[in-house]
């Protein structure tokens, strides 16, 4: 016979599970805030832009195919950027204490679609050392670049600068937090509807009509021992009383 969850019953296993749902909420947002503010630490982003155009006089006239030709470099210029040719050059003006591939992992490039600028980040745990490699990098490649493909068309838009009070890109410790909420109600309720599937204890009425396919005629009510007493300590009571009435009569 095939069992059918009403949603009733999904209701009341909530309802009798709701202090096992929201304690694993809790200690999940828990865990997720004391690892996002004391053991995680912050990291920092500084970006600079290259744009990637021949300089040209102003008798010079807009070429379209040269700006093709440019959006077609980038993607080659995107690989330079993060090559040990550069990086080493990098490493060795700033005296950094990491190779090429920890340096390279801190280095992001990427450009628009159809666009001529390049977007060059970094990111440390130090804001300040950020925005040095990221103007070091640029800077470096900009002067290499023209030895290394014997052209000279790029040049730096932005430099990165550091701000006042710089805000770390990660960790989010709000998002964080939210995501651990979501996610402890989630297994909260799940461990819970998990722990009712498995129980096949009987306590209800409606348990033994499921169990045995037939309907209850009958339910002995249990009576505590202590209600036992209580009623025969009255019941006793009354019948002195009326003893007393009648003898005193």
């Amino acid at each position: 016979m095939e069992e059918t969850i009403s949603l009733q019953e999904l209701l009341q296993t909530l309802k009798k599970r709701l202090r096992l749902i929201l304690s694993i909420t809790f200690i999940a947002v828990l865990i997720s805030g004391v690892v996002s503010y004391f053991f995680l630490t912050p990291i920092y982003q500084a970006s600079t832009q290259l744009l990637v155009n021949q300089s040209k006089n102003e008798q010079n006239l807009y070429n379209y195919n040269e700006v093709q030709t440019n959006l077609q470099l980038i993607n080659t210029y995107n690989v330079i950027i993060k090559s040990p040719a550069i990086l080493e050059l990098v490493i060795k003006d700033l005296n950094l204490h990491m190779t090429v591939k920890e340096l390279n992992e801190k280095i992001t490039v990427q450009n628009e679609t159809n666009s001529q600028v390049v977007n060059l980040s970094v990111q440390d745990t130090n804001p300040a050392k950020a925005v040095k490699i990221a103007n070091k990098t640029a800077a470096i490649f900009q002067k290499e670049i023209v030895k290394i493909m014997s052209v000279d068309n790029v040049s730096v838009l932005a430099k990165a600068t550091i701000a006042e009070n710089p805000a770390p890109i990660k960790p989010r410790p709000l998002l964080n937090i939210a995501i651990a909420l979501v996610v402890g109600l989630m297994v909260g309720v799940g461990i819970s509807f998990l722990l009712e599937y498995f129980d096949n204890t009987v306590k209800t009425e409606q348990d033994i009509e499921k169990l045995v396919g037939l309907p209850v005629l009958g339910v002995i009510t249990t009576i505590d021992d202590s209600r036992m007493k209580e009623l025969a300590n009255k019941r006793f009571n009354r019948k002195a009383k009326v003893r007393g009435e009648t003898i005193g009569s």
